[in-house]
């Protein structure tokens, strides 16, 4: 087992790590919280997501801070004058999770500047008259923007996963005791029935073309092999990879350290086999980047198995 450590596209797991502070587990313990290692979407048939069939970071975490013992004040609305009311109050409170934004109209960020459908989180420090002071999970410790320019960011008219804009998480206070470890084993049920999403069919507000687990990563395997679209290409490269390869590297060391051996060593061989897949992505070596997606499709399968059976296997030890 090698865990890694370094940067990468973690951006709301980060943002919660920082707002949780002392008692923050650790990024990588919160990602596995979420859910997000446990299943692959292929959205509307065309967009690749290494995270589970009808999943989004909301749910997530959602998930992750009740399954910490921690609640939380979430709030969204309409209008741009009441979001930046309810950021000027709840930042004068302490730490605000602000997110989802529109990466693409962050200005600090080089080469941004256009609205691009790529959804990201920060974790909002101070506002100062009409600057906003945030930690930029992407790499900018406090970055500032201009009061409007932040406004349209968080918008997010292009991320369709909320209903409302202008969602913010703040007043963070842990409600029950619970460490890091029963956390994570209070996950594992959860975990299965991620896993078992793409077999109930497409969830409610998905396209009826989009497709989940081994399915999905096939017919993105066909797209391949027809001639991948280069925005796509542009997209599994940038962050979808690198984001999915960490993921299944994180749950993999949080299983083992639970002793459940077995799934975590279907973890680290999808990690590989993901992680493989970024070289082949830049170099447009097709044939490989194919071949890769049909070695890691049945592995979803094999993986809700494994971790079934040892969850079974543990209820029966308890109830002997």
């Amino acid at each position: 087992m090698f865990p890694y450590t370094g940067s990468g596209p973690y951006c709301f797991s980060d943002s919660l790590s920082m707002a949780l502070g002392s008692d923050s587990p650790g990024s990588g313990v919160l990602e596995v919280l979420t859910g997000s290692p446990f299943g692959f979407q292929l959205i509307n048939g065309t967009l690749p997501f290494f995270d589970p069939f009808g999943w989004d970071p909301e749910t997530g975490l959602t998930a992750a801070l009740d399954l910490l013992g921690f609640a939380c004040l979430r709030s969204d609305g309409d209008t741009a004058a009441d979001a930046e009311h309810r950021l000027r109050e709840a930042a004068a409170e302490g730490p605000v999770l602000v997110g989802p934004l529109e990466m693409g109209l962050l200005w600090q960020e080089p080469g941004s500047g256009t609205a691009v459908g790529a959804d990201h989180y920060v974790l909002v420090v101070e506002v100062d008259a009409d600057t906003v002071v945030f930690h930029d999970p992407h790499g900018h410790p406090w970055a500032t923007l201009p009061m409007s320019d932040f406004l349209t960011a968080w918008r997010a008219e292009e991320i369709d996963y909320v209903e409302r804009p202008f969602v913010l998480r703040s007043r963070f206070t842990q409600i029950r005791d619970t460490t890091a470890a029963q956390a994570l084993r209070a996950s594992l049920p959860g975990a299965v029935r991620l896993l078992e999403a793409c077999e109930s069919g497409v969830p409610a507000g998905m396209s009826p073309e989009s497709l989940g687990g081994g399915a999905g990563l096939e017919r993105l395997a066909d797209l391949v092999a027809q001639g991948l679209d280069e925005d796509i290409r542009g997209m599994m490269a940038r962050f979808s990879v690198r984001a999915g390869t960490r993921r299944l590297s994180d749950a993999a060391v949080c299983l083992a350290g639970l002793g459940h051996a077995g799934p975590a060593e279907v973890l680290t061989r999808q990690a590989r086999i993901l992680g493989a897949l970024q070289l082949p992505l830049i170099t447009e070596d097709d044939a490989a980047l194919e071949a890769g997606l049909r070695r890691l499709a049945p592995t979803y399968t094999e993986l809700r198995e494994a971790l079934a059976k040892e969850l079974a296997a543990e209820g029966e030890a308890r109830r002997g």
